[in-house]
């Protein structure tokens, strides 16, 4: 969960990523790989996998490679809060059974470390504690959906990235990034400049070479937020798209799970693994279930893929011309151009400024407390069962959770709720829907309606 900063950025970041998404250089033909252009630092998957099948590279030296960079970076960054003591054990697995099968692949991830949030759970030697102290020693029951997903894909989970603890939904003061367990991650290319969070840990270690992709969850700008700042690439899936049983939760409206990578084809190859029906999160990867392309995402990675789009471009009403970042867009836009997309100057989203209100903070603040004793009480063993343990047990720990510093404030408040029959919490939700329905969907089917009548030739008043 972000900042208050974060929210009012939102759409500004996620047209940053549509530019992302379409780069030319980013999103490269996997057959398009050469040896002469390989380099362990930058290795992406496609070029893991074609080094793993010409027997020039192993798991274990890949998870090796990782750790060193996480042993030498890490008390610097502090991306990464724990690394899975069995990560050499399992890439060694993934070698034995690749040779056994002849040199084949036995998965799309097969023997390709990843790192994942430390809100998502996995049933191993690591633990799953939001960055917090007060879930340490905590045993889930099972991996997260997305981890069960991954290690059915063949990959090797190599640790936990450090994140904004409780993803930033504790205070309204505490640091992007900080969290009682790990500490202020730094942003790798300037120390001194923000890092955004939640998935903080998530973005800096990949940005800094201690992994080729991970894991990050969003609620609101969490995804995206620190992707952008770390300079690499982040998918925010719809929700429901992915599975969030076994993630610690914020909102069951809101919350989603998705890839950090530093390109394109990287997030959408981790996408392609991640999506998909959970029963454990039934209703909504249900229902998001028939919006997953058949064949996946990856056969949308054309070079050629803006030819003949039309874009619309949200133009932030308080960034100035002059600045770094506008001017920055406007070079990319005019790529964007060449390579033959139609864009759609000044478009305005109806409902613009109300989007991530007062409303929004009200419904998240319900469900926190709802969906976290939920999840607390499915675990095997935890030394706090509700918010209100959570609490207390800051209180307790002052010096660990820091906690005259940055308080606990969205705690508190969420802790006053009184569940989610509550009339402010049915008002603000049905608020929430309401301005989702009048402003950015409108406009999407508003925007696809003019489209198609422009094109059929008819005219459009």
């Amino acid at each position: 969960m972000p900042n208050y900063r974060e929210r009012m950025c939102r759409l500004f970041l996620q047209f940053y990523l549509l530019i992302l998404f379409f780069s030319h250089n980013n999103c490269q033909n996997a057959n398009a790989f050469s040896h002469h252009s390989f380099h362990m630092e930058e290795v992406t998957i496609p070029q893991i996998q074609s080094e793993f099948q010409a027997g020039r590279l192993n798991s274990t030296s890949l998870v090796q490679f990782y750790l060193h960079h996480i042993k030498k970076l890490n008390p610097q960054l502090h991306a990464v809060i724990e690394v899975n003591p069995d990560a050499l054990l399992l890439a060694e697995k993934a070698d034995a059974g690749r040779v056994s099968a002849g040199g084949v692949l036995l998965g799309s991830l097969h023997g390709i470390p990843v790192l994942v949030k430390d809100n998502i759970a996995s049933k191993d030697k690591l633990n799953t504690t939001a960055g917090s102290f007060a879930l340490l020693g905590s045993k889930v029951p099972r991996d997260a959906g997305v981890v069960s997903k991954l290690r059915k894909a063949g990959a090797i989970i190599l640790g936990k990235a450090s994140l904004s603890e409780w993803a930033n939904f504790r205070s309204f003061n505490a640091p992007d990034g900080w969290s009682g367990r790990e500490g202020q991650p730094k942003n790798p290319y300037v120390f001194t400049t923000d890092v955004c969070g939640s998935s903080t840990g998530s973005a800096v270690g990949v940005s800094a070479n201690m992994v080729a992709v991970s894991l990050g969850t969003e609620t609101d700008g969490s995804i995206l937020c620190p992707s952008s700042l770390n300079s690499v690439v982040g998918i925010k899936p719809t929700v429901g798209l992915t599975s969030r049983a076994g993630v610690i939760p914020i909102s069951h409206t809101q919350d989603t799970v998705g890839p950090i990578c530093r390109t394109v084809t990287d997030a959408v190859y981790l996408l392609d693994e991640i999506v998909g029906y959970d029963v454990y999160d039934h209703k909504a990867t249900r229902s998001a279930a028939q919006f997953i392309p058949k064949g996946g995402y990856k056969q949308f990675l054309k070079t050629g893929g803006l030819q003949g789009k039309r874009l619309g471009i949200v133009r932030n009403p308080n960034l100035s011309p002059a600045s770094a970042v506008a001017i920055s867009f406007e070079k990319h836009l005019a790529t964007m151009r060449k390579k033959g997309a139609t864009l759609v100057e000044n478009h305005i989203f109806s409902n613009f400024l109300n989007l991530g209100g007062d409303a929004e903070e009200i419904v998240l603040g319900y469900e926190f407390k709802h969906d976290l004793k939920i999840y607390l009480s499915g675990l095997l063993q935890s030394p706090v069962r509700t918010l209100a343990d959570i609490i207390s047990f800051n209180k307790q720990h002052p010096k660990e959770e820091k906690l005259s510093e940055y308080g606990q404030e969205r705690f508190l408040q969420s802790q006053n709720t009184s569940g989610l029959k509550a009339q402010p919490y049915k008002k603000a939700l049905k608020i929430d829907r309401m301005l989702t329905k009048t402003g950015i969907e409108k406009d999407i089917l508003v925007s696809v309606y003019l489209q198609a009548t422009i094109q059929r030739g008819f005219p459009s008043a």
